[in-house]
């Protein structure tokens, strides 16, 4: 007996090496592509391990959970760290960037988050990129949730290290991600007596054994499913067009925040500006008094499939986050998490109008 998961031919260093080649496609970028075998987590951690150390003075930029974990990652590494805070319902701007480097003109290593899932917001990484690289920092980029979701181009603007994961706006697997590794990057790491080596975490294992080798012979057995079901997202996003998948979740963003405010009960959305706004996800503020991990499990009971959360540790008091990536970055996604959160708000008092909703919906896809 067979089983299409279990006897499949092995994947062999041409496949990997052909897998890894479309994704610097996808991203547009002459860099090293190296594809990990595990969850974005790990060539995030990785690559601050590998870049940083105790001479390292990194600029942090905390627009949500992702950074703070960052600045813990460059602190346990013996960096020291400037973080630069703003409320998670903004966006950090070049100009702060560019003031921070007046302030500690030290500084050498920049950690960003492109897209924050957990908190909605998105960062002008263009415009960062250009304050980074006229100061001469190598610029480290967690692009895990922007990617298939808004433009994500190292190359363009002057990322060394750009992290992505498919799991979200790609709408494929979790357990490989992949990282674009510059020629500063990887003599940033060979400079680092502390960087990893033999070891799941080093990039620079990849680099000499892998990159250096010709990508004739893996470093260990590769994780052929999803190695496999990577290879067929971004097929899909190919043959879509990544303009087009992009477009489709710019449109759910738009129709999600146009949509909730019409929906009415007390929501607003969390991050204020749309410009701010990620188009991965929509985070949504309930009402004062409302506790929005409450309206999310109710939402839940009316329909299931909704790709609803409410936000993380304090903030699932007051955030709602609607997951409209992937498979859910569709017009259907967002009416029907709007139409169950219209039946828990209704249960909890409020005046809520759902045929206003599915209509304002429909006006703000494009």
């Amino acid at each position: 007996m067979t089983h299409p998961f279990l006897d499949l031919a092995p994947l062999g260093a041409d496949r990997f090496a052909a897998i890894e080649d479309r994704v610097a496609r996808l991203l547009s970028t002459e860099q090293d592509v190296v594809i990990m075998q595990g969850e974005a987590l790990l060539p995030l951690e990785g690559a601050i391990r590998a870049a940083a150390g105790a001479g390292t003075t990194a600029l942090n930029v905390v627009t949500g959970p992702y950074g703070q974990t960052f600045g813990d990652w460059l602190r346990d590494c013996g960096a020291t760290v400037i973080d630069l805070a703003v409320p998670f319902h903004t966006a950090v701007t070049a100009e702060e960037i560019r003031q921070a480097f007046a302030e500690h003109p030290e500084i050498d290593f920049v950690s960003l988050v492109h897209a924050e899932a957990a908190t909605g917001n998105t960062n002008p990484v263009a415009e960062i990129g250009e304050v980074v690289r006229a100061h001469g920092a190598l610029f480290y980029l967690d692009a895990v949730a922007s990617i298939g979701a808004e433009p994500v181009l190292p190359d363009a603007w002057g990322v060394d290290l750009c992290v992505i994961g498919a799991q979200k706006a790609m709408g494929g697997p979790a357990g490989v991600s992949a990282v674009s590794v510059s020629e500063r990057a990887w003599a940033r790491m060979a400079a680092n007596p502390k960087a990893p080596r033999r070891s799941y975490l080093s990039l620079l294992d990849w680099k000499e054994r892998w990159i250096d080798g010709g990508r004739k012979a893996l470093l260990h057995a590769p994780a052929q499913l999803e190695m496999l079901a990577l290879e067929a997202c971004v097929e899909r996003i190919e043959a879509a067009g990544l303009d087009a998948v992009m477009a489709r979740h710019a449109s759910a963003a738009a129709a999600t925040r146009a949509g909730a405010v019409a929906l009415g009960g007390g929501l607003e959305p969390y991050v204020y500006e749309a410009r701010d706004a990620a188009p991965v996800a929509t985070t949504l503020r309930a009402s004062s008094g409302v506790v929005a991990s409450e309206l999310v499990r109710r939402a839940l009971e009316a329909d299931p499939a909704v790709p609803l959360a409410a936000g993380g540790g304090p903030l699932a008091k007051e955030m709602i986050r609607v997951n409209h990536y992937g498979a859910d970055a569709t017009p259907g996604a967002v009416r029907a998490s709007l139409a169950a959160l219209g039946v828990a708000l209704s249960e909890q008092g409020l005046g809520v109008d759902v045929e206003a909703a599915l209509r304002a919906v429909e006006e703000a896809w494009r």
